[in-house]
């Protein structure tokens, strides 16, 4: 079978359709933990924890621990009890999914949901034919995107 630019464009359309209802969930969900990551620096969305754990005896001096305060050592046991700042178990199980790294299995989420990003990218052009103002404005909107990402990264 052979396809003509209309029928690429109606398949493209098909594609982007339903592959953007399936993402809406999962967009939701990045979108959340990373409204909630930009404010990690804060204590807007954590409560104090008190962990409680044993590690290594005699150390000279308690580990430092990002972010904790109240650190008790006990020497002889290795007892090691801090207070620290954490997200409910809901939100940090969310921004875990943000933060995933190829060590976790969320990592397939993570490289699934940017190959679908990428495929909305391109698949997006395939929306208006390249001849129509439309499309020469979205190449500019596009560039516009570009430009003010890289303005922010390099400010």
């Amino acid at each position: 079978m052979k396809l003509n630019n209309r029928d690429i464009s109606n398949k493209m359309r098909v594609y982007h359709r339903y592959l953007g209802f399936f993402l809406a969930g999962i967009m939701f969900m990045y979108a959340l933990s990373g409204i909630t990551l930009t404010f990690r620096d804060k204590a807007y969305f954590k409560k104090e924890v008190v962990v409680e754990k044993t590690i290594e005896k005699d150390l000279e001096k308690p580990p430092m621990i990002r972010g904790a305060k109240n650190i008790e050592y006990n020497k002889e046991t290795g007892d090691l009890k801090y207070i620290q700042m954490k997200p409910p178990k809901i939100l940090g199980l969310i921004e875990g999914m943000h933060k995933a790294t190829s060590s976790t299995p969320l990592y397939f989420l993570n490289v699934f949901f940017g190959v679908a990003l990428l495929f909305f990218v391109f698949s997006s052009y395939w929306m208006f034919l390249p001849q129509t103002d439309i499309f020469k404005k979205a190449i500019y909107f596009t560039l516009g995107g570009i430009a003010l990402s890289l303005l922010m990264i390099l400010i």
